[in-house]
Order: structure tokens, then sequence, then C-alpha cells
């Protein structure tokens, strides 16, 4: 039994080399990432990095404050802010998230690349949304 088990260790990495499992790093590109290469090249919509980044991010904000307006404040967290309006939560995350869609697209009709400092400005935003609205 013994003897057994150990001539089939032995011949176990011949097995695993007969299949092809020496050519499975080979056969990998070894281009760099990029944040703009498309993700599928022959789907219908240019998917990369960044925009499923982007989109997981709204989905994942919208199902947070989802679950916050339905557990933790079924009442809808109401507020009046400094804009006169009254708020929900899924109303200043509406608010902040197309107020940094004017940021950026400001930013780069006015100075281009890159795009840190509006960054900075939409987090800023952000904030003061759920601040202050």
């Amino acid at each position: 039994m013994k003897r057994s088990i150990l001539t089939l260790l032995a011949l176990l990495p011949g097995a695993a080399l007969a299949q092809g499992w020496e050519s499975v790093d080979a056969a990998q590109d070894d281009k760099p990432f990029s944040w703009t290469a498309t993700l599928w090249p022959e789907f219908w919509m240019a998917w990369t990095p960044a925009t499923l980044a982007l989109f997981c991010g709204i989905f994942g904000a919208i199902a947070v404050i989802g679950l916050l307006e339905g557990f933790r404040y079924p009442d809808g967290l109401e507020r009046k802010g400094v804009l006169g309006l009254t708020t929900t939560l899924g109303d200043r995350l509406f608010i902040s998230l197309l107020g940094s869609t004017y940021i950026f697209l400001a930013w780069l009709g006015l100075f281009g690349m890159p795009l840190w400092a509006p960054l900075g400005l939409a987090i800023c935003w952000l904030i003061f949304c759920f601040w202050k609205v």
C-alpha cells in the first residue's frame, strides 16, 4: 500500500506535464494593465476597467442607500437643507452624482486632463450634499 502511494506521487508530476500544464503560464500575454483597454473586445459596449469600476461604485452606492432607507431609516431621513429642498438619502445621492458629472464635464471642457483635481472637487461636493443639502 505504501509503495503504491509513493509510485503514484512520483508519477503525478509527469501526468501533469503530459496534460500541458507547463504551458498554462506561457499562454498568457504579458500585457501591462491598462484602465482604458477594453475588457471584452467583441461586446457591443466598450467596457474598460474604469467604466466597470464606476458603474459598480454607482450601483453599490444605490444599494447601500436602499438598505439604509429600508432598514435603518424607514421614514427616509427627510431633511430641509441649504437649497430649500426637502431631501431624503436617495435624493442627496442623486444630487451629488449629478453635480459630480457637471464638475467633471466642466473640468474637461476648461482644462482637460488629468482628472485628479475634479475628483477632489467631486468628493467635496458629495460630502457637502450629504452634510448640508
